[in-house]
């Protein structure tokens, strides 16, 4: 028998996973059903970190423009988990035979804990079928797909874009369409000197954060980290020559090295202008530079970032949550119909889009006239979609693996050691590559 399909040996998987201890807690717990709903009334119990998606899903059980035709009348129940609770939570209760969500939201960094042993094979619905009809058009599998099968659909683009304060760069002789990242740094590296002022940050505390960093702007070069099939490729000339880039930029000051992207320092920084121009993904205007700087609404614009000299893509990504349906539950087939209206068609990503200024991930949505009339008064009303389309036509894919997160931890260190100057770039590539391989095993 499949194994997916037996919950006895599913549950059995499981466990291994999620490690002896644990599941000794968890042995009394008993069966539950798991009859289908196959219309009707039905609770959905989601489970996220984030507050819009709870407004997202709320409006969209309302929404006839969503709803509408369905044998479901879709209610959905969300409760508050942390990030790195929700995988972990999970897999608990469905070794427990316990309260599983039907949708779990699961942050991109966190995905990688199910790509492995089976986990996502026997944990969520594959969504092959599901996602056919959309093609090409759909954006932004690669991260949760195992053995090239989806298991999460991802909520927003995350497209890195560069925020800059126009009335800064115009005050200093810096013009807004530079072409490449070197004649930037060139700009930049005279700003530092002079005015001390920089026009990026590099973020140098924790792994995951210095580690994230690195990787978007590697994505753009055209590296990568994993393959398609989770084989480590950060061995490459792009890896080195990114590293090399970050790291004669905080050394010039042209990028400023700070802790997070949203802690004080980087408040700091952009209170007082030290910092006047940062790359960061879409949602960074709301929960960076609107929550840090509200006051200097309309000195800040963005544009597509500027491409390497050396070839790559015109933008990158960093970040996202996708939700996943958990399987063999009374109300798998509903979550799974609820996901699909509300994020694999039109009236679902616009709604989406401005329930939390989540960017689509359908293609043909970059074309579509509601969204390129959109106008943010932050960014001194400036038509966002003009560029988020640009962009969204050389978006590089970003493939994870089971070993993502051991990476991370062994990376952070030797990247770290080569943007303080302590290593070279090179060295500190391969000091990751051969960390990671020891650790790993692979």
């Amino acid at each position: 028998m499949n194994a997916a399909r037996n919950p006895f040996t599913r549950r059995a998987l499981l466990r291994g996973a999620l490690g002896a201890a644990a599941v000794g807690a968890l042995g009394a717990c008993g069966s539950r059903s798991t009859t289908p709903i196959t219309s009707g009334a039905v609770d959905l119990r989601i489970w996220t970190h984030d507050p819009g998606y709870v407004t997202a899903f709320t409006r969209a059980a309302g929404d006839p423009a969503i709803t509408s035709g369905s044998a479901f009348t879709f209610q959905p129940r969300t409760t508050s988990v942390a990030p790195g609770d929700i995988v972990t939570r999970v897999i608990a209760q469905a070794v427990a035979d316990g309260n599983t969500p039907d949708l779990a939201g699961v942050v991109i960094d966190q995905f990688p804990r199910v790509m492995g042993s089976a986990i996502a094979e026997n944990l969520f619905v594959d969504l092959t079928d599901t996602v056919a009809p959309m093609g090409d058009d759909l954006l932004k599998l690669a991260p949760y797909s195992v053995g090239g099968k989806p298991y999460g659909l991802d909520s927003d683009n995350s497209i890195t874009v560069l925020y800059y304060r126009q009335d800064v760069l115009a005050e200093h002789g810096v013009p807004e369409d530079v072409a490449t990242w070197e004649e930037l740094a060139e700009h930049g590296e005279r700003l530092a000197r002079d005015k001390q002022v920089s026009l990026g940050m590099v973020s140098v505390g924790d792994n995951g954060a210095i580690v994230n960093g690195f990787t978007q702007m590697l994505l753009q070069r055209g590296g990568r980290v994993f393959d398609e099939s989770g084989a480590l490729v950060l061995d490459s000339p792009e890896a080195v020559e990114v590293l090399e880039f970050l790291a004669r930029g905080v050394k010039s000051g042209f990028l400023l090295a700070l802790p997070d992207p949203y802690g004080s320092a980087c408040a700091a920084a952009l209170k007082s202008g030290r910092l006047a121009a940062t790359a960061m993904p879409n949602w960074y205007n709301a929960y960076g530079l609107q929550a840090n700087v509200p006051d200097q609404k309309g000195r800040w614009r963005m544009r597509t970032l500027p491409r390497f000299a050396g070839g790559g893509h015109l933008a990158t990504t960093l970040g996202g949550t996708a939700f996943t349906v958990v399987k063999d539950k009374p109300a798998t087939q509903a979550a799974l119909e609820f996901l699909r209206r509300v994020y694999l068609t039109r009236d679902g990503q616009v709604l989406r889009y401005h329930a939390g200024g989540y960017l689509p991930t359908l293609r043909p949505l970059y074309r579509d006239p509601e969204l390129l009339a959109v106008q943010d008064d932050y960014l001194g009303g400036q038509r966002v979609f003009d560029v988020y389309s640009a962009a969204a036509d050389d978006l590089p894919l970003f493939h994870q693996a089971a070993g993502m997160q051991v990476l991370a931890a062994v990376l952070g260190g030797p990247v770290l050691d080569a943007l303080r100057g302590r290593t070279s770039p090179r060295a500190a590539i391969q000091a990751g590559i051969a960390a990671y391989r020891q650790q790993a095993k692979r």
